[in-house]
């Protein structure tokens, strides 16, 4: 008779201890999806521009985007990531894990500077969309000096002029911002 008693003990035992396990799980899967819903996460895996406005320090960066030439032939993507399929997903990634770290932690820079990395891509994607109008050695046989990119002369090409990403727009003698 004991032994029966015991059995069921520890059958009551697994039982709990099984309960509780189901809970744990369910609960952080339930947060897992809530968390993704009310970030929006799914969102961060289309090339809309709009989801890079998700982001209230990048408001600025998107108005002028608008009002620039650019956003009639690039988004975001096309400037901001590689094009190969698996690195475009790999560096959305990338960047998805850096902002939501920098935005959770309160530990981003402000203005938002651009990193090598981002340099590099960029680069990267302006001699792609330029190919035959911009390449060095030129027609007149001008090359880049070593370590100047693009952006180096055209800064202001997708954003405006500004002092940096995400700093306020320049005053320049023509505009009295």
């Amino acid at each position: 008779m004991v032994k029966i008693k015991e059995v069921m003990k520890g059958i009551e035992r697994e039982r709990v201890l099984l309960f509780f396990v189901v809970l744990a799980i369910g609960f952080t899967t339930g947060l897992g999806f809530f968390t993704l819903q009310y970030a929006e996460a799914f969102s961060y895996l289309t090339s809309d521009p709009k989801v890079c406005d998700l982001c209230h320090i990048m408001n600025s960066e998107y108005d002028s985007w608008q009002s620039l030439g650019h956003h009639h032939s690039a988004k975001c993507v096309d400037c901001h990531l590689p094009h190969p399929f698996v690195r475009k997903y790999i560096g959305k990634m990338q960047s998805g894990f850096i902002d939501a770290k920098g935005f959770t932690f309160q530990d981003f820079e402000e203005p938002i500077m651009i990193k090598e990395r981002t340099k590099k891509i960029l680069q990267e994607n302006c001699l792609r969309c330029h190919k035959g109008i911009f390449e060095f050695p030129n027609r007149m046989g001008i090359t880049a000096p070593k370590g100047v990119d693009c952006i180096h002369c055209h800064f202001g090409v997708a954003h405006g002029q500004r002092a940096s990403i995400g700093a306020p727009l320049k005053k320049t003698e023509e505009s009295n911002e």
